[in-house]
């Protein structure tokens, strides 16, 4: 390399056009798309409209994506007992409104919204649905529940899958244990068929299937 081209690259570096973090490449894009975030976004961007339920702390929120066009609507939601008011652009789904704007972290992507993997998986109105696949804007007035509220919910459950090791990596865990919620909402004591077919859809890398439904049929109360 020339000294000239050296001390270019140098000089790029000092002005702040070299290699950056990825939170400053989420800021600057940010600023490029025209849109306002974190302590300078609009007061009324994400509304809490209820006090904190009893006990529970706000979940983290990361920085606040908002709304770019006129075109989008506002939505009311109540995600594990937390009361939200926020704005929606049409084309946003759930999972990211879930993620990102709320932060209910459990909600994954393994299969880049394709609806193939299971992990996006929340409660939404007592049924199971895919939040990749859901448009935010759809859900107004929906009561959805993540992984976090099958938490407290369903201890039992969460103990189960922990006693029972059924997860490794731990990523698709959250989606299997939000199914497998739903499942005993509507079925108290499954059998092993009902837990195969509810869980047929969740998709695990590493393997440990039978695991969880040992797990789910232990939460039950009944032997696997």
């Amino acid at each position: 390399m020339s000294e000239e081209k050296k001390n270019a690259g140098e000089e790029k570096n000092r002005a702040g056009v070299g290699s950056i973090s990825r939170r400053e490449f989420a800021k600057s894009s940010v600023a490029i798309l025209g849109v306002t975030a974190g302590a300078n976004a609009p007061a009324n961007a994400i509304t809490q409209t209820a006090a904190a339920p009893a006990g529970k702390t706000r979940p983290v929120q990361p920085v606040i994506r908002q709304p770019a066009t006129a075109s989008a609507q506002k939505i009311r939601l109540t995600v594990d007992k937390w009361k939200y008011e926020l704005q929606v652009e049409p084309e946003w789904v759930l999972r990211d409104v879930l993620r990102d704007q709320l932060g209910f972290l459990s909600v994954k992507d393994m299969c880049n919204g394709y609806g193939a993997c299971g992990s996006c998986t929340v409660i939404a109105n007592g049924r199971p649905i895919l939040s990749c696949l859901t448009l935010a804007a759809e859900c107004d007035g929906m009561v959805i529940e993540t992984a976090e509220g099958v938490a407290e919910a369903k201890p039992g459950l969460i103990e189960a899958y922990v006693l029972n090791h059924c997860m490794q990596c731990g990523y698709c865990t959250p989606g299997f244990v939000v199914t497998a919620k739903a499942l005993l909402d509507r079925i108290s004591k499954p059998t092993e068929q009902d837990i195969r077919d509810a869980l047929g859809g969740n998709i695990c890398r590493c393997g440990t299937y039978q695991q969880h439904l040992v797990a789910v049929l232990e939460a039950t109360g009944s032997n696997a």
